[in-house]
């Protein structure tokens, strides 16, 4: 007996196979209304961050203590990484749309960015670390609006906030592990951050791997259709949730921020690294509960309220002076970004027709990513010029601000669509 080869299946297998894509469909227990390809793009993304998470919290350690880079050169990579990731995701995701394809994008943008990694060992100054970050940031702005858009057609809406949920919490699982087995090295080799670097590439390689297991609809080119999409063009809606969301990113600065208030306020880099885990402890534990709820009550709602915990953490920041207040701001900054992180993803995909699905999700993701790079020089410049505390002040008013534009966004029904 030999074994077929894997292949992309037609739209007339898929049919068969409903709901979308990916074969096997679950009817009990947490993954019920998912089938095996959202299961699988879960395992990727936990790899994946694996990877990208045994680096993250060492990252701007290793940048400050061992390179001698400013806060502000800090937040400028940071946000030149995030811009470079968002500003692709239209591009990635509107040429997906145009040519009816989803996993070549995903597997080229698991493989660059494992293969980024390695660079920051080899780094004797701050401006190889932009270029790998960069470089890291390219592969996933390659990657999100196409497996996030595979990912939505391979399950029904009423499912659509368990499958981000589902799919955010492997992904999360993977950045709680990460930092742990980051941990675990630091000790091991007596604090040396490139090898750390340097092994960090080896899950990255597996999970790119594991795309190779996922199955396509294949979809008929878009023939008559340009490659660039307006902002114009997309429903009234969307256009309002973008508007909304614009106005918080502008202001949501990176998590390096996080992780160096808690250094400032006297952890270790272990403890920094415990801290960040325990943050992902709880997103992963909560992203697929609120994924469910935006099923339930409404995606517009459990944003909203994210937007509402951001503000209170950052403000909780700003004012914090002893280690057991990071440890609680950590806990429950976790729950903002299972609130908004899927559900996000989710409620943009609610509000535009399935051909521009994977375009709508990556102009969400241009949005953001431009405003990262406002934000995280911003804050860069306030922590420097004034002090922390204004950092997070600003990031707390974005957020109040955004989740008030997002209640006055119109929708019909739970789903907003």
């Amino acid at each position: 007996m030999t074994m077929e080869p894997m292949r992309d299946i037609s739209a007339t297998e898929a049919s068969r196979e409903q709901p979308g894509n990916g074969g096997k469909t679950y009817s009990r227990g947490p993954l019920r209304g998912l089938n095996s390809n959202v299961v699988k793009l879960g395992i990727v993304s936990f790899f994946a961050d694996v990877s990208s998470e045994m680096l993250y919290p060492l990252i701007p350690i290793f940048l400050t203590a061992v390179l001698g880079a400013p806060m502000a050169i800090v937040g400028v990579i940071e946000g030149a990484a995030e811009a470079t990731a968002s500003l692709l995701k239209t591009v990635s995701g509107r040429i997906s749309d145009v040519t009816g394809r989803r996993r070549p994008f995903v597997l080229a943008g698991y493989g660059i960015s494992a293969l980024a990694k390695p660079l920051i060992a080899i780094a004797a100054g701050w401006p190889l670390v932009l270029v790998a970050r960069v470089a890291d940031r390219f592969g996933k702005g390659l990657r999100v609006s196409p497996r996030d858009a595979l990912v939505a057609d391979s399950v029904t809406p009423e499912f659509r906030g368990r499958a981000f949920g589902w799919h955010r919490a492997m992904d999360t699982a993977g950045a709680v592990l990460g930092p742990l087995i980051a941990l675990a090295l630091l000790s091991l080799l007596h604090e040396d951050l490139r090898v750390i670097f340097l092994i960090s590439f080896i899950p990255g390689i597996l999970g790119a791997a594991t795309v190779l297991t996922v199955r396509e609809r294949r979809r008929p080119p878009q023939e008559s259709q340009s490659v660039t999409i307006s902002f114009g063009r997309m429903p009234r809606p969307f256009r309002s949730y973008l508007r909304a969301w614009g106005i918080f990113a502008i202001a949501n600065s990176s998590d390096v921020f996080l992780i160096l208030k808690a250094k400032q306020v006297g952890f270790t880099t272990s403890t920094v690294v415990l801290a960040y885990v325990f943050y992902n402890f709880i997103y992963a534990a909560a992203s697929p509960f609120l994924g469910h709820l935006s099923d339930k009550v409404g995606r517009k709602e459990v944003l909203a309220g994210g937007l509402f915990v951001f503000a209170a953490v950052y403000a909780g920041f700003a004012i914090s002076v002893a280690g057991w207040h990071i440890w609680a701001l950590f806990g429950v900054y976790g729950l903002y970004t299972a609130a908004t992180d899927g559900v996000g993803k989710a409620f943009a995909v609610d509000l535009v027709p399935e051909e521009i699905r994977a375009s709508a999700l990556g102009l969400l993701g241009t949005v953001s990513g431009i405003a990262a790079l406002v934000a995280s020089s911003v804050a860069g410049a306030l922590w420097s010029g004034i002090g922390s505390w204004a950092a997070f002040a600003y990031g707390a008013a974005g957020a109040l601000i955004g989740a008030l534009f997002l209640l006055q966004i119109p929708h019909k029904g739970k789903f907003g669509g």
